[in-house]
């Protein structure tokens, strides 16, 4: 039977606790008590683990042998702000899918109540990452930025193969594009997914500027959550 698995809130070389919702969960409804054994992630390693303490809001672990896991994928995804109950069911697919990066864009098609209140859903995108985290077993929390403006996102990114997914691009699969990468194993990736209209000229301009890569995920038309899936998904193949 597969173990349980808990992302710890604190951790020391020996030991982990869980504190908070993670904490209450674990000691009201499973009952949490001293001996019980789960898997436990610390520092980014997955463990075997046992309960010595359960107090008010706080669970405590010993960390016993290191287990085999997956890393999450090299990729940074910069996706545009929009419909938030669209954009919370991306970035829990994204999650799962292995990415190691989000930062949400107010592109200049974001639409403005939604750009004004993007600031304050980050926790919410950041709880989010935490549960689909757990539920699909991985090792690391995926990084949720505060949203940002176009410009400084591009100034900021380091990534050294950027792909920028493109409305008008028609000969440029994804998938050609991360092929032909010379990539010894060591590289980043950041990915860029449009808004709700897709980017405006102003916007391709900047990529460009910045030497990012346009690229189709086909004819079709897709929103933008099914289109960052679909390319994550093209780009776990790649990197796999």
């Amino acid at each position: 039977m597969t173990r349980r698995r808990w992302i710890a809130d604190t951790w020391t070389s020996a030991t982990a606790t869980l504190t908070g919702e993670q904490a209450e969960h674990l000691a009201r409804v499973l009952r949490a008590a001293p001996g019980q054994v789960y898997d436990v992630v610390a520092g980014g390693f997955l463990h075997r683990a046992e309960i010595v303490s359960v107090q008010p809001g706080k669970v405590v672990f010993t960390l016993h042998e290191e287990l085999e896991s997956d890393a999450a994928l090299p990729l940074h995804l910069l996706l545009a702000v929009f419909k938030f109950d669209h954009m919370e069911w991306a970035i829990e697919k994204a999650t799962e899918l292995g990415i190691a990066r989000i930062t949400p864009i107010i592109a200049r098609r974001t639409e403005k109540h939604l750009a004004q209140a993007a600031s304050k859903r980050v926790e919410r995108w950041r709880r989010i990452a935490l549960e689909a985290s757990k539920q699909s077993r991985r090792i690391t929390i995926p990084e949720i930025a505060d949203p940002i403006a176009l410009k400084p996102a591009l100034e900021q990114t380091t990534e050294p193969v950027r792909i920028l997914l493109s409305e008008t691009e028609q000969v440029t699969a994804i998938g050609s594009a991360l092929a032909s990468t010379d990539d010894d194993g060591s590289f980043t990736y950041a990915l860029a997914i449009g808004p709700e209209g897709g980017w405006t000229p102003e916007e391709m301009d900047l990529f460009t500027q910045h030497q990012w890569q346009p690229v189709t995920l086909g004819p079709r038309i897709l929103r933008a959550e099914t289109a960052a899936i679909a390319a994550i998904a093209i780009a776990s193949s790649h990197l796999s």
